[in-house]
């Protein structure tokens, strides 16, 4: 854990004066203090093209009346530079009237290690398994045109800070490893991607089995490309798989359920609360605290411990996911969801492992029920309307289903459609959940935050298919 007064002129006494002094009529705020270490070290084309190493230290300070946030930052922690940040916040919020609330519950409940990845393994380890990377792949299909690879690691270390001295601290870690194989055939090149990640340490990741499954899992996808034909167009059944596909759920419907888009009405269930939402055996639960996984946190950006948040069971609304601010003006309690992506940002209520639970048919089933439409593996990029949850996202692996068996694997596809809709059109759950392999980041506002999704399958029974093939 960084001591982020130990080469300041600021001493944490002082800190907590100072907190103390300009949130004294605000209803919230606090001192959020950051320090973070990160490298990204990127093979490609047979040699490694680049190697970082960054470090990022400083504090974050907010002072919350009513709707209002005022807030300041700075990258030097020192008496001068949070005396100006005070300044600013008060003569932001010159009138305020408020109550402060003390009320943050507390749990010795942690979801990963204090490590710091980055150290566990040195530079030369991980160049020397990148160019693994790339002489196996190389050496296992003779088409790979071009092999990119890399590795991304980080260790964050937070304390916040509140009015009246209380101290809440969290050592976060976070890796990725990802891959990108190029294959050509005939004229027609075609690629496949796939990585892994989470809370954990390199070598948890990293040992010779693992790296080869996820270059295996690209070589795959690619080959599947190579062989893939027009996608059809038009209304129909759509099969969803298990794991990172709930990423449509995370956009199409997730977004809509966070507490600042229901309490300004721009949510399209903002009304909704206690109504049904989704097919009956539908239920989606926004969960942080699931051990060593990308999107979990022992406590929020506010130091609210995370929780398990039921958010859609069997099919009726429950709950929003809540910071602090949306929380006390909706009436309610925070769900740890308050988030940001560093000291420079604010508190949003956002996502952490967004899921749909399982269900009791098997995906076998689906696919026998599904005379013609399409199964839909795996996603890349997509566009979302959050406030309407309207969708369009492009399928990276999908296949043709035709009389109850899948076909030939197929490119172009594009699903489109609302959440709000598609919640209702699932007719079945599947009983087969997986976690994704643990490489999502979630964008809202200007802000990325690492976030994990999971599903079992599950059958659509009308969506839009856009394709290339009438």
């Amino acid at each position: 854990m960084s001591d982020f007064f130990k080469n300041s002129d600021l001493s944490r006494k002082d800190a907590e004066n100072v907190i103390s002094d300009t949130l004294k009529k605000c209803d919230d705020g606090e001192l959020y203090l950051e320090n973070s270490k990160s490298e990204t070290i990127i093979l490609d084309d047979n040699k490694i093209k680049n190697s970082s190493y960054n470090s990022d230290l400083g504090f974050g300070f907010r002072a919350v009346s009513g709707d209002v946030v005022a807030y300041s930052h700075s990258n030097e922690i020192s008496k001068k530079s949070l005396k100006q940040s005070s300044e600013n916040l008060s003569s932001t919020l010159k009138s305020v009237k408020g109550t402060y609330n003390h009320s943050i519950p507390k749990s010795n409940k942690r979801y990963y290690e204090n490590i710091n990845p980055i150290e566990q393994k040195s530079l030369n380890e991980k160049i020397e398994i990148l160019n693994e990377v790339n002489k196996y792949l190389r050496s296992k299909n003779s088409n790979v045109k071009q092999v990119t690879a890399n590795f991304s690691g980080e260790q964050k270390s937070i304390e916040i800070i509140r009015s009246g001295g209380e101290t809440l601290t969290d050592v976060r870690p976070l890796i990725r490893f990802n891959v990108s194989v190029m294959l050509e055939k005939n004229g027609r090149k075609e690629t496949g991607v796939y990585g892994i990640g989470g809370r954990q340490s390199y070598d948890s990741y990293l040992k010779e089995n693992n790296w080869k499954n996820v270059c295996d899992e690209a070589l795959r996808i690619a080959n599947v490309n190579l062989e893939s034909k027009p996608a059809p167009a038009g209304e129909m059944k759509v099969v969803l798989g298990p794991g990172w596909p709930a990423i449509l759920i995370h956009e199409a419907v997730g977004h809509g359920l966070e507490g600042d888009f229901n309490r300004k009405k721009t949510s399209a269930f903002h009304n909704l609360m206690g109504q049904k939402v989704a097919s009956e055996g539908v239920t989606i639960v926004d969960d942080g605290t699931l051990d060593n996984r990308r999107g979990s946190l022992t406590i929020d950006d506010e130091g609210t411990p995370t929780e398990k948040t039921v958010l859609i069971e069997n099919g009726i609304l429950k709950n929003f996911m809540q910071d602090r601010l949306n929380a006390r003006l909706m009436k309610t309690r925070s769900t740890g969801s308050g988030r940001r992506e560093n000291f420079r940002h604010i508190v949003l209520p956002r996502m952490r492992n967004t899921m749909m639970l399982s269900g009791k048919q098997t995906q076998e089933e689906m696919i026998k029920s599904v005379d013609k439409g399409i199964f839909a593996v795996s996603f890349g990029g997509g566009q979302v309307d959050i406030t309407s949850g309207k969708f369009v996202f492009n399928c990276t692996e999908a296949y043709e289903i035709i009389g109850g068996k899948i076909g030939s694997p197929i490119k172009g596809a594009t699903l489109i459609g609302d959440g709000p809709s598609i919640l209702k059109e699932v007719s079945m759950v599947g009983n087969d959940m997986m976690l994704d392999p643990g490489i999502g980041t979630c964008g809202k506002a200007g802000q990325g935050v690492p976030v994990g999704v999971a599903q079992p399958s599950i059958l659509i029974n009308k969506m839009t298919v856009g394709g290339t093939k009438l």
